[in-house]
């Protein structure tokens, strides 16, 4: 295991303490959020937790929560989380962030609009003086907008990449949609930004997280540490 993975799972398993008996649990998306899910599950099967179940963000991540043993639900069902556990791409000094580099930006932020808490958990590379310092925010748009939703985001400055998958052709999302990589730089006003993207009829949702995180579990060299909002 890397380093990095190392930090990975310290920030994932620090966040499962939080986790107790009877929840209903979020169960974000991404290589740091899946030490989260292994863990759960391990737990579930050591009977340490009891009578959890998990409202996974992804395909992939109701495959491996399946794996591992997490009893699913919905939001039909369970229509408040209690606790989500999620990773991010990058985040400011403010808790804000970019998150959607494993595609799964909008389900990903219903959990985290529907949660109780929002926990996120990251290695310490993915702290940032600003969005968009490091990360180019993914932007999940219907087919039948991209070009138009490209041109606008463009228009804001942006340099537009749409995201490919394995196979060459263009990546596809849960819901079929396409993702459109936009790197503006350092982004002054996410807030602001956040709110021209969500006028758009074509922008089914972006990957600026603004005000959601409820604590930050932040893993390196120095060790564990827990931001709050």
């Amino acid at each position: 295991m890397t380093a990095q993975d190392r930090w990975k799972q310290q920030a994932a398993w620090k966040a499962v303490e939080l986790v107790e008996s009877g929840m209903v649990v979020g169960l974000g998306t991404g290589s740091t959020a899946d030490f989260a899910t292994r863990r759960i599950g391990r737990l579930l099967q050591e009977g340490t937790l009891r009578e959890i179940v998990g409202i996974p963000s992804s395909l992939r991540t109701e495959r491996l929560a399946r794996e591992v043993g997490i009893p699913l639900t919905t939001f039909e069902d369970h229509p408040r989380i209690d606790l989500t556990i999620d990773g991010a791409d990058e985040v400011d000094p403010a808790l804000n962030l970019i998150k959607g580099g494993g595609g799964a930006l909008l389900r990903e932020k219903v959990l985290a609009q529907a949660s109780a808490r929002n926990i996120i958990i990251v290695d310490e590379s993915k702290l940032s003086p600003q969005l968009g310092e490091k990360w180019a925010l993914p932007v999940e748009v219907i087919p039948f907008a991209r070009r138009v939703e490209e041109e606008f985001l463009k228009s804001l400055g942006a340099s537009v990449t749409l995201r490919p998958g394995d196979d060459g052709a263009p990546y596809r999302t849960d819901q079929g949609n396409f993702i459109l990589d936009a790197r503006f730089g350092p982004i002054e006003e996410p807030a602001a930004l956040a709110e021209r993207l969500n006028a758009r009829a074509g922008i089914v949702e972006h990957g600026l997280f603004i005000g959601l995180a409820t604590q930050v579990i932040v893993a390196g060299e120095a060790g564990t540490r827990v931001l709050t909002r």
